[in-house]
């Protein structure tokens, strides 16, 4: 397989990316243009009218995406065959299947592989139907999640996305910092004879995971609680975790679904069933299956992810952007934003391609963002009037959550908080020109809108397949991995020596020879 820079439509870009469109100049973006750039799918709405491309330059992506075979990676992926793996290099060897931990709503399978994957999926539903009923006749209120990483950013986002549909009386807790602060602030007030505890880890030997496990479990056997009772563990099927002595009960998490796709296997669904009930948390999967199954679709106007990877590769690859903010319009979105800095970070951070080369051409940007119109008062500055272009992808709903509003001089706050979505995104194309040189808005700042009727579980469930799969295609053009991370194995690897440090230093048999660096640390720290 070759080099990004090796594929016929690379140079083509190149060469259009020289003169990209003025989206400044007067009637630039006009009803009509925003009428022809606007992808439909269910009941989202993609408008990218405001990014700095034409006809030419979509043809030329769409190129692209032919050359780099993304519609058969897609299949493959979604067919359970081993693409998470560095060819001629130790490496990690597995399938990528997290779509199968949805896609039991049909027996429209890619193969059998896949087919079977959704049959042990499935399972653990049944499995947690039955753990359901069992718990609500305990009079389970509360509910503690321990876990990092992807067993903590993507549940605690849904989560909180979908909590105006939770059921009355429950609350779900987020424990994923190894400070012990975090820990007592989570416990504090909570009646733990109500209280129910999420350990999740696949491996079953995450040491944040397993030190804010023993942290909480104090807390219980000082209350004269039993773990057995309280603890629920989410973990690989054999694991030092699945022991029936230590948990009531364990929910399996398989090989092949990573940890930042996880949040529609039993790492998000347990504590999201719990909170909303299984009825909300079927249709949250079902909105996920569905996007995946438009994932597979060859044209690019219907296939809505593609369509916006395509658009961050131009502004990635050919405009030289580095970074890419997702703003949400909506408080219920306030930790989507750092789902996906995981999401997209972790997976398409990369230097190297598939057949472990250096990769020839810019990879992931950083991901960052905030909700509208908070961030308007905060970085919109820089964004408008800074020196570097930042492409924004601002996501919005037509309807509020709770659809509790107010008419206040003839608009309701759903539609000026719609009012200023658009005025951004409008803005920051168009820009505005002015004799005051403190005043001008140089424009032609590219982003892109995604529009739904409304944030509930099935829209949900769209949003992170769509951003899911949007991560993965520009992995596939670029010819990297992004199912693994290695990038997280070093820092973990010196944390346990310097730990090991602690300890010996406690004993008194510390030898600053062995790591001076980090023994200087320890020196600095028994200075304060």
């Amino acid at each position: 397989m070759g080099q990004f820079s090796e594929y016929k439509g690379v140079s083509t870009l190149l060469e259009l990316a020289k003169k990209p469109i003025d989206l400044t100049k007067e009637g630039a973006i006009s009803e009509k243009r925003i009428c022809q750039l606007t992808a439909k799918c269910d009941s989202l709405r993609l408008i990218y009218a405001t990014e700095r491309v034409n006809e030419k330059v979509m043809q030329a992506l769409e190129d692209l995406a032919h050359q780099a075979d993304v519609f058969s990676k897609m299949r493959a992926m979604q067919s359970g065959e081993t693409i998470n793996a560095i060819e001629g290099h130790e490496s990690e060897d597995r399938a990528v299947l997290h779509t199968a931990m949805r896609n039991f709503f049909s027996n429209e399978y890619l193969s059998d592989k896949a087919k079977d994957a959704a049959k042990l999926g499935y399972a653990e539903l049944e499995k947690l139907k039955a753990f359901l009923d069992e718990t609500k006749k305990q009079g389970f209120t509360d509910l503690i999640q321990i876990g990092i990483g992807g067993s903590d950013l993507g549940p605690r986002a849904i989560y909180l996305a979908l909590q105006a549909f939770a059921e009355k009386g429950k609350r779900v807790h987020f424990l994923s910092n190894v400070d012990p602060d975090d820990a007592a602030h989570i416990m504090q007030g909570l009646d733990l004879s109500k209280t129910l505890v999420l350990v999740v880890s696949k491996s079953g030997g995450t040491l944040e995971t397993l030190t804010n496990e023993a942290l909480v479990a104090k807390g219980f056997l000082d209350k004269g609680l039993s773990i057995e009772n309280h603890f629920v563990a989410i973990t690989g099927k054999g694991s030092p975790m699945d022991n029936p002595d230590k948990y009531r009960e364990s929910f399996y998490i398989w090989d092949y679904v990573g940890g930042r796709y996880s949040v529609t296997s039993m790492v998000g669904c347990v504590m999201l069933s719990f909170a909303l009930g299984m009825d909300k948390v079927l249709a949250f999967l079902k909105g996920a299956a569905y996007m995946d199954k438009i994932a597979l679709k060859e044209n690019i106007q219907e296939n809505l992810p593609l369509l916006s990877a395509l658009l961050s590769i131009w502004n990635r690859n050919f405009l030289g952007c580095t970074t890419r903010a997702v703003i949400p319009y909506s408080q219920a979105l306030l930790r989507f934003p750092a789902h996906l800095q995981q999401c997209d970070m972790e997976s398409n951070g990369k230097r190297i391609d598939k057949q472990g080369k250096k990769i020839d051409c810019s990879t992931g940007p950083v991901i960052w963002g905030e909700v509208g119109t908070n961030g308007q008062h905060s970085f919109y500055q820089l964004i408008h009037q800074g020196t570097d272009v930042i492409p924004v992808e601002f996501v919005g709903f037509r309807e509020s959550q709770y659809n509790k509003d107010l008419e206040v001089e003839g608009t309701t706050s759903q539609e000026k908080l719609l009012a200023n979505l658009f005025a951004q995104s409008l803005g920051l194309a168009t820009g505005k020109s002015d004799a005051n040189p403190n005043k001008v808005f140089p424009g032609n700042r590219q982003n892109r809108v995604l529009l739904a009727k409304r944030c509930d579980p099935y829209t949900l469930g769209m949003l992170l397949s769509y951003f899911e799969h949007n991560v993965a295609f520009q992995g596939f053009i670029w010819n990297i991995n992004s199912f693994d991370q290695e990038g997280v194995q070093l820092g973990k690897v010196l944390a346990n020596k310097i730990i090991g440090l602690f300890a010996k230093k406690k004993a008194g048999d510390l030898d600053t020879k062995t790591f001076p660096a980090a023994c200087a640390y320890l020196k600095i720290i028994d200075q304060l």
